[in-house]
């Protein structure tokens, strides 16, 4: 699928192009699809495996398989919101890599928020994103 997104890191912000991701991301007119935060949970209805990274890598599953039901790539997104439980240095470094690697080069506009809680008692993560569909 074209995409027709330009990736800005102005002067005057910071670079955030080494962290995977663009302070700005620029549409052109298009169609988009917003999806909904994926949680850790399977398609077969199993329950969240345990740990930030078990379930951070079911999230990007999720998202790939989302990405695949709309005819798109990493290349198309245009924004990530990554929530996560108990937000700090460790989580991060847990987080980060696997969304950096599952993004693959693409660095969509992304916004990281601490949460006191998701919609599970057992849930550590959710991501949303916006997706660039047509030009």
């Amino acid at each position: 699928m074209q995409t027709s997104l330009q990736r800005l890191n102005p002067a005057k912000l910071p670079n955030t192009s080494s962290l995977g991701y663009s302070q700005i991301s620029v549409v052109n007119a298009c169609t988009l699809a917003f999806v909904s935060g994926q949680v850790a949970l399977a398609a077969d209805g199993s329950g969240a495996p345990d740990g930030l990274e078990a379930q951070t890598k079911q999230v990007i599953a999720n998202l790939t398989e989302a990405l695949r039901a709309v005819k798109a790539s990493p290349e198309n997104i245009v924004q990530l919101r990554i929530y996560v439980t108990d937000l700090n240095d460790e989580a991060i470094a847990i987080v980060m890599p696997l969304v950096i690697a599952f993004l693959n080069g693409a660095e969509p506009s992304l916004t990281g928020i601490g949460v006191a809680a998701l919609a599970g008692p057992d849930l550590k993560i959710e991501i949303e994103m916006v997706v660039q569909l047509s030009a």
